[in-house]
């Protein structure tokens, strides 16, 4: 069950976020404009507001002071000083509806409901004091617009009442869980309340007077669909809600918070492994590998097997099931053994038709076994920074009768990350130092790959950040320190391609935030500004598209002309990267097409993560799945 409030559908997914200013403008409708722009900024859904015609809410002798109580003196008085116009109120939602944010109003009388009516307001709070007045629900319910009620200060009984009511005259509405205490004490709230009014209405949220943010936030991991939390401009201001509030900061925390929750909450559904687990378990955890050399055609024992990390092979899980099988290939001591050991047929390569060039990423040392295997049109060496050390007599002899590509690395020695645009000049610098010596190992391998003129250089150039994406005033810095080092290398013979990138990039295995070469308008203006030509990596834009609620083949048709390679594979939500082609979202029917029109000459490679295992299975696989399809 959901209620449809303006453009919000409340009770599906996203939590829907009240700024209930109330009266804490104090009487000033300045301070209310104020508060909607501090609101906003803050990141609320929604402004709310308060209207009352007091002579329809207090007794005369109580508007006369004529011998109440001290409590209920102190309220009216706060309230005839307090209150805003209608007029003021109607300029209020014009504003609201300028500047995007919903208006809405919790009406204490029928009059007051009638003005509002004639506003157009699109739903309405019932406040705790009036989850039990009938009359009012009964002519809110006949206005036929969603309802949000308090339920601080009743009793179970008085809630199943209301329910019952409002259940009888169809009304669309939603429950929050309350304590109407200004503000509310830990140890009185209750949180897990919120499951005994599900049980008795479907629409539960939380509406929250206590310090803080920490309860307002758990409420959302424990299912509130909506938060409402009172916001001032400063809460020592005279006013018995003022305590009880959150001020702009502490509002924007509290919504950060909620939208990460949210994050993390998930769908429920089986549990897969997220991009920065895979990374972990293949540094972390162990393999079944080869205890000694292993001939084609013998039959596995257990003498024949060991446990060993990293964990890039079988887990260790399959170790019975290994027993055996006959080995489908030598093995070397401690070669790892893979999923395709333990299956009756793996996927071998042979010659692939596209009308393109074609690739596969290889690393030094297992260039020749692929060599032996396979005839692409070109390789891409992938370095790692103990790769920058090498020899490369030792692993080539050439001259090789196809092109090459090479993918820098994105970390080098002592934990550092390539970062061409980083503020810290210093670690610039060591940036720009380690990139050029990629320039001339690329350079030196020209010699091996005669047929590559100008060869390409793929590179992650940094831009990252650790807790938060980059404001949007700092990231052109970021650029213009990047087309600095631009020029401050020495690039003569080779193209620098930056690759594409995924909005949150795992380095030591963790999640960071990437700010560069991103956004397609980002991507454009750059190309043009800094005269590059970029590496499509189709699944981190895939995640990309995804995480900015863009349409990726838009994104795909934008970024063909400017692509100088190309790296496939599927991708999944967030943080689904580097999928087999064929197991994640993407529509490789529609994305060929656009590829043949926007760039029909450029080369691509399987970008599978750990494609290369089992001989190079997961790329095999890939180019079966996608020939044809460009």
């Amino acid at each position: 069950m959901s209620l449809k409030i303006g453009p919000f559908t409340v009770g599906e997914g996203r939590c829907f976020v009240i700024a209930e200013i109330g009266n804490n403008h104090n009487g000033s409708f300045e301070l209310a404009i104020d508060l909607i722009n501090q609101a906003i900024d803050a990141g609320a859904d929604c402004v709310k507001f308060q209207m009352r015609h007091l002579d329809q809410v207090y007794r005369e002798r109580s508007l006369k002071k004529a011998g109440e109580d001290l409590g209920s003196e102190y309220i009216v008085d706060l309230l005839q000083r307090f209150e805003l116009s209608k007029d003021e109120h109607r300029k209020l939602k014009s504003y609201c509806d300028e500047k995007g944010v919903l208006y809405l109003c919790t009406p204490w009388d029928v009059t007051s409901l009638d003005v509002l009516e004639e506003m157009g307001v699109e739903a309405y709070k019932v406040a705790s004091a009036d989850l039990t007045n009938l009359p009012l629900l009964d002519a809110l319910a006949k206005t036929g617009k969603p309802l949000i009620l308090s339920t601080g200060m009743s009793r179970t009984e008085e809630v199943e009442t209301t329910v019952a009511f409002l259940q009888a005259r169809k009304a669309s509405f939603a429950l929050l869980h309350c304590n109407s205490t200004y503000p509310a004490p830990f140890h009185d709230i209750n949180l897990r309340w919120m499951e005994g009014l599900r049980q008795r209405h479907p629409v539960v949220g939380y509406s929250g007077h206590e310090r803080g943010t920490a309860v307002s936030i758990a409420a959302v991991a424990l299912g509130a669909c909506i938060i409402e939390r009172h916001f001032t401009a400063d809460r020592a201001m005279e006013g018995p809600d003022h305590a009880a509030s959150l001020e702009k900061a502490e509002f924007r925390q509290l919504v950060d918070g909620i939208r990460q929750v949210e994050e993390a909450l998930g769908s429920g559904t089986e549990r897969n492994l997220s991009q920065g687990e895979m990374i972990n378990r293949e540094n972390l955890a162990k393999s079944l590998v080869a205890a000694a050399p292993i001939a084609k055609g013998t039959e596995i024992t257990a003498d024949h097997i060991k446990i060993r990390s990293p964990g890039q092979g079988l887990a260790p899980q399959h170790f019975e099931a290994l027993i055996g099988k006959t080995a489908k290939r030598d093995m070397g001591f401690e070669d790892f053994f893979y999923p395709a050991d333990l299956a009756l047929h793996a996927a071998e390569p042979r010659h692939y038709a596209f009308d393109r060039p074609w690739g596969v990423p290889v690393r030094y040392h297992d260039y020749a076994a692929f060599a032996k295997r396979i005839t692409p049109d070109f390789y891409e060496f992938h370095l790692s920074y103990s790769d920058m050390d090498l020899k490369l007599e030792d692993y080539l002899e050439g001259p090789y009768d196809c092109d090459f590509v090479v993918h820098a690395p994105e970390l080098f020695a002592e934990s550092r990350l390539m970062d061409l645009a980083t503020p810290d000049e210093a670690e610039r610098q060591k940036s720009i130092a380690e990139t050029q010596r990629v320039i001339d190992i690329t350079r030196a391998l020209k010699a091996y790959f005669p047929k590559t003129k100008r060869p390409m250089i793929v590179a992650n150039i940094g831009g990252f950040t650790m807790d938060a994406p980059l404001p949007k005033d700092a990231i052109e810095g970021y650029y213009a320190r990047f087309a600095q080092s631009l020029e401050a290398l020495d690039r003569d013979g080779v193209e620098l391609i930056p690759q594409t990138m995924a909005p949150f990039p795992w380095h030591f295995g963790g999640q960071r935030y990437q700010n560069l070469f991103v956004t397609i308008e980002d991507i454009l203006h750059y190309c043009q500004k800094l005269d590059l030509r970029m590496c499509f990596d189709i699944s981190h834009s895939s995640l990309t598209c995804n995480h900015l609620g863009v349409d990726f083949y838009d994104f795909a048709a934008k970024i063909a002309p400017v692509s100088a390679h190309l790296h496939l594979g599927d991708a999944s939500g967030l943080n689904g990267e580097g999928l087999q082609i064929g197991e994640g979202t993407l529509d490789f029917d529609r994305l060929g097409a656009i590829l043949k029109r926007g760039c029909p000459d450029t080369p691509f490679i399987p970008e599978i993560w750990q494609g290369h295992k089992g001989e190079g299975e997961g790329f095999w696989i890939a180019f079966e799945r996608l020939e044809g399809r460009l």
